[in-house]
């Protein structure tokens, strides 16, 4: 197993994106893996939003550099981190791929249709083929091979999206249902740490009540995979800030890393 460490912040439109840097450090020393391989994140000073894409290109290329053939886990950052790996996961098991996105957002937008311009926001829709120049996968997964978890603010043309395309939604609240909507044999785990609801985890950019507990959280992870190939495991958007919050963390990234190996 090789864990990923990718400090990128300039996907992001919080005002503590630069914390992510650090989060992503800290993130990695609570992964217990064969291989830690640090991808260094760009040191230009860009702002998030449409300046930042040219940064976030080069961090993507170096990611595809960095990623082997093994099982992944990706540490952030911000959720941008994730096209790299999904995108490798996509190549090796193709139809038999299930991405399951554990977010409080959808990332869903588009360039027209983002309201911050933040490719954080955009990078689920990107990974099925729609985004900016330079920010695509160069094998797109399909709507069917998405699975929503815990999301639960979407902007309008996310929210259009999900019902043109109908792609499976699981609530915070019905994550135990959630690995019988999972109909492929391998699964990719995205984990945006603002799925967890606010009230006991906080170290986040964009907190959003109605969360899951990290309980509920490793369960369904658990749940996940059982009987199934796990791809691939990314842990994004972590901005230090309460030491209660790392404590959590401490038991709670080691414990979501033993349960997809």
């Amino acid at each position: 197993m090789t864990a990923l460490e990718i400090p990128q912040w300039q996907g992001s439109a919080s005002p503590g994106a630069r914390l992510l840097a650090d989060g992503a450090a800290r993130l990695a020393a609570f992964v217990r893996a064969d291989h830690r391989v640090p991808v260094l994140g760009h040191a230009g000073e860009e702002s998030a939003g449409v300046r930042a894409f040219d940064v976030l290109s080069a961090n993507l290329a170096a990611a595809r550099a960095s990623l082997g053939g093994s099982q992944t886990i990706v540490v952030g950052g911000d959720c941008g981190v994730e096209l790299a790996p999904v995108e490798r996961a996509a190549e090796i098991h193709g139809e038999r791929l299930t991405v399951v996105w554990f977010d409080a957002h959808g990332d869903l937008n588009s360039p027209e249709s983002s309201p911050s311009h933040a490719f954080h926001g955009m990078v689920l829709r990107a990974l099925l083929g729609e985004g900016p120049p330079g920010l695509l996968p160069r094998r797109p997964i399909r709507p069917e091979q998405v699975v929503l978890a815990g999301v639960r603010a979407l902007d309008p043309g996310e929210r259009e999206f999900v019902e043109a395309h109908g792609i499976r939604h699981v609530p915070a609240g019905e994550l135990d249902a959630l690995a019988e909507s999972v109909h492929g044999s391998s699964v990719y785990v995205h984990i945006d740490l603002d799925v967890l609801d606010p009230t006991v985890f906080g170290s986040v950019g964009f907190p959003e009540p109605g969360g899951v507990t990290p309980e509920a959280l490793l369960t369904a992870v658990r749940d996940l995979s059982a009987g199934r190939t796990v791809a691939g495991l990314g842990i994004t958007e972590y901005q230090p800030g309460d030491p209660h919050d790392e404590e959590t963390l401490a038991s709670l990234v080691p414990a979501l890393v033993d349960a997809v190996r």
